[in-house]
């Protein structure tokens, strides 16, 4: 910076205790902000306060190595608000947990599997006259029923969510 642009006073050197009572800082801290390179030693009280205000501008802005804790901030906040808008859903019953999901759907599905494999032994009960061979169809195709919901995993719903438009669609 010029010497001419600044007045007299500005363009002495200063010790890092009255650099620090000026701006409010402990004589710590600004031999602190020397080791940092943000301001360097013997230079004017005017290049201290530019280099110094520069710094927190950019420590604000999140641009400077300090900008990190300004960063680590908002990614918290951001974590909190997502945390927040989660419970929030859990709540009006939009969302459950997978561990909830899992036991209900594993309920569900022993439930289905119990039904499915007195299927045979009812119909035989009560239709006595249906020929084995339409009761070994029957079995065939209740086998690939349940192999099939035994294969069934959360990731399958991944890809699955264009047909959740089709349900709705079709409950209405």
């Amino acid at each position: 910076m010029a010497d001419e642009v600044l007045p007299g006073w500005l363009t002495e050197a200063v010790s890092q205790e009255r650099f620090g009572v000026l701006v409010g800082i402990s004589q710590q801290a600004v031999s602190e902000q020397l080791r940092a390179g943000v301001l360097v030693e013997g230079a004017a009280l005017g290049e201290w306060l530019l280099s110094y205000c520069h710094h927190l501008r950019e420590q604000a802005a999140g641009r400077s190595a300090d900008g990190e804790l300004a960063r680590e901030r908002a990614r918290l906040a951001r974590e909190q608000a997502d945390r927040v808008a989660m419970e929030n859903a859990q709540s009006r019953r939009e969302v459950a947990p997978i561990a909830t999901l899992e036991v209900v759907l594993g309920k569900l599905a022993g439930d289905v599997a119990s039904t499915l494999n007195g299927l045979i032994p009812r119909i035989k009960r009560r239709l006595p006259d249906v020929p084995a061979s339409v009761l070994a169809i029957i079995d065939e195709e209740l086998f690939k029923i349940r192999a099939r919901a035994a294969a069934v995993s959360l990731e399958d719903a991944e890809h699955d969510e264009g047909d959740e438009d089709e349900l709705e669609a079709a409950a209405a």
